[in-house]
């Protein structure tokens, strides 16, 4: 057997197993037997129905949505900047994002489609807003559209503040600050099922355009020369990336690191940018998420973590390992 195909064996069964150890944690205890039943329909007791079908079940497919959507995001920047630090937040995506469902929150539109529009169409004028600097400029370097990015995101994020200032000590703001640190816990059956239809679409799309995101990694004149408008599906792929990238925000709050360390992981196995990384870069998001996600529930007893606290630990050795190998420390 090739090793390739080893590795995706590898990588979908302990993604199994991690799903299943999920499913069992949480504040109500649910044992393997009694979930084999409730697959089954077996069961009868109405309460484990009720958990396990309305809130477990929801909670482990939106983890496994989320960390897809932000490890192939994640990979999807870092290829058309050609910049290993490249990710939703460093492009003004996720902080405009933000923005937007701060600002649903703040005024009273909590609703799971609000969100999404909220964080939407935030993001997607935090993306128009980066397009716009970088026109001003008339640089169509990648390092141009990072530094644009940086600057929108600032001014996202002073915003947010200004939200948490004039916000409800009592209420708002307890909520804004406990969504901006990211957390599964509020995830429902409707809300899994609203992030799954708004998340697929531009996933299937940026899946099916791989390769002519691996043209625009090697750079706009290359690109334009194997037949590819580089200016005009940068841009392209940047929408549908902002899309899923708000779709997951709106519903889980910010989740940090996942969409940067998860293609540094995908390429340490892969050891190549080209065929399924973007798929396997998802995997390891889901992954990053789903473990993180079941830490959160059990390191405090009667208490949860937010996840971007693990998500953020789980990033140091990664950042210390790639920094090692920059200078050469590591082979």
């Amino acid at each position: 057997m090739k090793k390739k195909h080893l590795k995706w064996i590898y990588i979908v069964l302990f993604l199994l197993i991690v799903c299943c150890g999920s499913l069992l944690i949480g504040s109500y205890h649910l044992s393997l037997d009694e979930i084999l039943l409730l697959i089954s329909g077996q069961s009868t007791d109405v309460m484990a129905q009720q958990v396990f079908y309305t809130l477990r079940m929801p909670r482990v497919l939106m983890g496994l949505l989320a960390g897809m959507a932000l490890g192939v995001a994640g990979a999807v920047y870092q290829m058309i900047f050609s910049n290993p630090l490249a990710s939703p937040d460093l492009t003004g995506v996720a902080s405009g994002a933000s923005l937007g469902a701060a600002l649903a929150i703040v005024i009273g539109a909590g609703s799971a489609f609000e969100m999404i529009i909220g964080s939407f169409v935030m993001g997607l004028l935090a993306l128009l807003f980066v397009i716009l600097l970088v026109k001003m400029t008339g640089s169509q370097h990648a390092t141009t559209y990072i530094l644009a990015g940086i600057i929108i995101s600032a001014l996202a994020d002073a915003s947010i503040m200004i939200f948490k200032y004039i916000s409800d000590p009592l209420g708002e703001l307890a909520a804004i600050e406990f969504w901006i640190m990211g957390s599964l816990s509020a995830i429902t059956l409707n809300h899994m099922l609203i992030t799954f239809f708004s998340m697929m679409i531009p996933l299937v799309l940026l899946l099916l355009c791989h390769r002519q995101i691996v043209m625009l990694s090697l750079g706009d004149d290359n690109a334009r020369y194997l037949g590819l408008n580089a200016q005009t599906f940068r841009i392209a792929v940047l929408l549908l990336t902002t899309w899923m990238v708000a779709t997951i925000v709106a519903m889980t709050g910010v989740i940090s690191f996942v969409g940067l360390i998860a293609p540094h992981i995908a390429y340490l196995i892969l050891k190549k940018r080209t065929g399924s990384f973007l798929l396997i870069s998802g995997c390891i998001g889901s992954l990053i998420i789903l473990v993180g996600d079941m830490l959160a529930r059990s390191l405090i007893p009667g208490a949860e973590l937010p996840l971007s606290i693990l998500t953020i630990f789980f990033s140091t050795p990664v950042f210390i390992f790639w920094m090692m190998k920059q200078r050469g420390r590591i082979q």
